[in-house]
């Protein structure tokens, strides 16, 4: 993770480091960290695995800059595929879902107020690095949040156990942004008028629902499915009328 923020130029601010227990690539990284701006100590045996809250902690820990923008500067990037949570409360969760969307290729993740502190330390952790690739806006209303996308031209999909659309029905390659609510109460009646619809993944009968991670998951693999299918046609499209326009010349 701290090889992900100095790729990225995070701001790190400070690296420690167990010289004993550290290995020669963890000192190498430390090393580069010092020499792009970092304040590094290293460490009597011991100090770290106090200092840190896992039961087994690496080698090696830093403090970095909060990476968080506003929804003015999100909006200047212009996202098509964007995920919302609201009240999401699990670090793992949220951790996860921003993973997810990283890898999906999604554009951003707003954390609307009411959800899990996005740099609390399991949500760091289960982000795997992905906090410092993917633009993510922390503490916005939700109110606020829905009407602004709405304004961008994103259609806002909410979640829904049952009685949405089937997901893989709905045009996802369209700019839209996906919202997800809380883990056990979904999202609140509430937001219903500021939401274009609601998604539903259908589910054998056995299984009440799927966790927000999941589910966001695969809406967002979706949404990519969408996308590369709609590309690989419009570039067959192309290549075709390439080879008629060839054809004709030829022909000619």
């Amino acid at each position: 993770m701290l090889g992900e923020a100095l790729t990225m130029g995070a701001a790190i601010e400070s690296v420690f480091i167990d010289a004993d227990a550290s290995d020669p690539a963890e000192r190498d990284l430390a090393t580069a960290c010092a020499a792009a701006g970092a304040h590094l100590l290293e460490l009597q045996p011991g100090v770290l695995a106090r200092a840190c809250d896992t039961v087994t902690p690496q080698p090696v820990a830093a403090t970095v800059r909060m990476v968080d923008v506003d929804l003015a500067a999100l909006a200047a990037t212009n996202p098509d595929l964007i995920v919302v949570c609201v009240d999401v409360r699990d670090p793992g969760n949220l951790g996860t879902i921003l993973r997810s969307v990283g890898a999906a290729g999604a554009g951003a993740v707003v954390c609307c107020a009411g959800s899990v502190d996005v740099y609390n330390p399991k949500t760091i952790r289960s982000t795997a690095g992905m906090l410092f690739h993917v633009p993510v806006v922390a503490g916005a209303d939700a109110e606020k949040v829905l009407d602004e996308v709405g304004r961008w031209g994103l259609r806002r999909w909410g979640t829904a156990v049952t009685g949405g659309c089937d997901y893989t029905d709905v045009d996802l390659a369209a700019p839209v942004a996906l919202v997800l609510g809380n883990e056990s109460r979904g999202l609140p009646d509430a937001f219903a008028s500021q939401l274009d619809g609601r998604l539903t993944i259908p589910m054998a009968a056995a299984a009440e629902s799927l966790n927000v991670a999941t589910a966001g998951a695969v809406l967002c693999f979706e949404a990519a499915r969408q996308r590369r299918d709609g590309a690989s046609r419009a570039g067959q499209a192309s290549r075709a009328g390439q080879a008629s326009r060839a054809g004709q010349a030829s022909r000619t």
